[in-house]
């Protein structure tokens, strides 16, 4: 978020954030309110001991059904509230490093392998093969030493 360096215009956005932080905590109140207000007339209705007629049923499945809504309803208002609160924070990208590998020593022995190219295309048999790139690799070859007086290796 880029902020103005106008006092007047930072005031009036303070302002404004204030206001809606406190129209949602309002908000947020009226419905904790609501959802109390129905848990009580649930409970009323449970605890009622004579016949319940098949309209108090329904009447009682229609205030549950309700709930069940503004209870969702207060858990995703909270939620999305929690989330435009917090402040964006970028994360620089993540740039994978080479690993840093010394070369081998001078000393040791080197072996030049070159693998001879194919005349043709083994695919379709065209000749016009050239070459694209050259790839050079040193790998390190580790021979045992061999081990005297020891049992024979089959």
């Amino acid at each position: 978020m880029i902020l103005s360096p106008d006092v007047t215009t930072l005031k009036a956005m303070l302002r404004a954030e204030r206001a809606a932080r406190l129209a949602a905590e309002a908000e947020a109140q009226a419905r904790i309110l609501l959802i109390e207000k129905l848990k009580l007339t649930i409970k009323k209705l449970r605890h009622e001991q004579f016949g319940q007629s098949s309209e108090r049923g329904a009447l009682l499945d229609q205030l549950e059904l309700q709930l069940a809504d503004l209870e969702d309803n207060a858990a995703q208002a909270e939620t999305t509230a929690q989330m435009t609160s917090v402040d964006k924070v970028t994360v620089p990208s993540f740039e994978r490093r080479k690993p840093a590998r010394r070369p081998l020593p001078e000393h040791l022995p080197r072996e030049r392998i070159v693998y001879p190219m194919p005349a043709t295309c083994p695919c379709c048999g065209d000749d016009r093969l050239r070459k694209l790139r050259r790839d050079v690799t040193e790998t390190l070859e580790l021979i045992p030493a061999p081990v005297e007086g020891g049992p024979a290796r089959p």
